[in-house]
């Protein structure tokens, strides 16, 4: 797989006084087309990690590249920010118009993107984000999950290789939340990578690889299925596993095994229905 991301022994510290790190000797990859979510209780340093793919930090020492481009060359920011689009936490903080429609298109405005590029790049991204029927309202009358997609729209405009979620269901309710998550599928389908920072194990569950951090550093990392049969590394990081390895992990200890790698609620029905038949 080629790589879209690269970190390579990145550190980075906000106070060049401390001795302390944010993040401390990070080395990792991600490829095109690869679904990554990162964990970690706060303070982790997770976040500070996401900030650098969009070049929004700079490594103290180190260095990350976007598809080959090394995020401290000035003059490439604006290649780097197109390809590494970024949706943060609060949709409030990205949402500048008070039009849904005029919302998506305002970044491809301050390009001086044509309009008839620019109309179907709009429509293009709204219909993708499934908030097309809401083009012509206002943002602030709509929920928190369509803010989001609306917010995840206007950096889909941008035609970016790659969306960083940086929290971005972490204020949406679990109705809002699954509406991202399946923009989330869809855009993977399209070949979009996604690295997303989550304090949600059901969303991490549905990833292709899973990286936990803790300290600044990455301590954990495999396929969903390797991580969360780790319950008692996972909780040593002050992390849970989904609802269904907990309840994996209840039926073992009552004689009832399941397989490790049951940790979506579908495995773990079908694996229940194996062991009753």
């Amino acid at each position: 797989m080629d790589p879209m991301l690269r970190a390579q022994e990145v550190r980075f510290r906000y106070d060049p006084e401390t001795p302390d790190y944010a993040v401390d000797g990070v080395s990792l990859t991600v490829g095109k087309g690869e679904f990554v979510a990162v964990l970690g209780a706060n303070g982790c340093g997770k976040s500070t990690l996401a900030k650098h793919f969009n070049a929004i930090l700079l490594p103290e020492s180190g260095a990350v590249f976007v598809e080959d481009i090394d995020t401290r060359d000035e003059s490439r920011l604006y290649d780097v920010r197109q390809k590494a689009g970024m949706v943060f936490q609060n949709p409030d903080n990205q949402i500048v118009a008070t039009i849904v429609e005029e919302d998506v298109a305002f970044a491809l405005e301050n390009l001086g993107v044509p309009t008839d590029e620019m109309r179907t790049r709009v429509d293009d991204a709204m219909k993708m984000t499934g908030i097309y029927d809401y083009r012509e309202k206002a943002p602030h009358k709509l929920s928190g999950g369509q803010k989001q997609r609306v917010a995840i729209a206007g950096v889909i405009a941008m035609r970016p290789d790659c969306l960083i979620l940086d929290e971005a269901t972490a204020m949406l309710d679990p109705r809002g939340r699954k509406a991202v998550m399946d923009t989330i599928r869809q855009l993977r389908a399209a070949g979009i990578s996604i690295v997303s920072i989550t304090h949600y194990m059901e969303e991490a569950a549905q990833a292709d690889r899973v990286l936990v951090m803790s300290h600044g550093r990455i301590v954990m990392e495999g396929t969903p299925e390797q991580v969360f049969s780790q319950t008692r590394r996972l909780q040593s990081y002050h992390l849970d596993v989904p609802q269904a390895a907990e309840l994996r992990d209840e039926l073992a200890a009552a004689g009832l095994p399941l397989p490790e790698e049951v940790i979506t609620p579908e495995a773990c029905a079908q694996a229940l229905y194996d062991l009753l038949k």
